[in-house]
């Protein structure tokens, strides 16, 4: 089993900016979120292996889960290039059109989604490979959309059709007869918590 787990709330994040690469650390939201993320993975079971993008944000929601944590560069998120920690509402336009037009588009210095993609199927497909066991993997909304394409066989077309919070679960099956899709964007661990 496979259970993702996003980072919880960022400054960047709730400054409502592109997070990208930026090393942004946890608010006080997010470090809460992060307390009741380890609880909510733990209930599932006792992961073999903790898995985290090497962004603060990501490593230190990790911590709350407890046990040994290894950072693996696949799981980072997406790089936004000169776009990284632009508000939202400053994105140009036609930078979002770009992407939804075409996957392999690339912002300038940055990645497209295509790279994104690949780089994290072959990380789910080396976690497969321990497919009796429970993996999680602290990461980023990038990587869990392409994780969840992944799981479904399917384009990183799909990835402009979810929407992934932060301090959310999301668990794909390690089945031998291939990844399954078994929950996504679970947040019932984070009820009561007020952003």
């Amino acid at each position: 089993m496979l259970v993702l787990v996003r980072h919880g709330q960022s400054e960047l994040n709730a400054a409502g900016c592109l997070a990208g690469r930026l090393d942004t650390p946890l608010t006080a939201l997010g470090a809460a979120q992060a307390v009741r993320l380890g609880a909510a993975v733990n209930a599932l079971g006792r992961p073999v292996r903790v898995i985290s993008s090497p962004l603060r944000r990501a490593r230190d929601t990790a911590a709350a889960i407890g046990g040994p944590v290894v950072v693996d560069d696949r799981w980072v998120e997406l790089d936004y290039g000169p776009y990284d920690g632009m508000p939202l509402r400053d994105v140009p336009a036609e930078l979002w059109e770009s992407w939804r037009r075409d996957v392999t588009w690339v912002p300038p210095g940055g990645e497209s989604l295509v790279a994104l993609g690949a780089r994290v199927r072959a990380a789910c497909d080396e976690a497969r490979a321990d497919a009796e066991n429970m993996t999680v993997v602290v990461t980023h909304v990038s990587p869990i959309k392409a994780a969840v394409a992944w799981a479904l066989g399917v384009g990183d077309e799909v990835t402009w059709r979810m929407f992934v919070s932060p301090g959310s679960l999301t668990v794909i099956g390690t089945e031998q007869r291939g990844p399954v899709l078994r929950s996504f964007n679970i947040t019932g661990h984070l009820d009561g918590l007020v952003p």
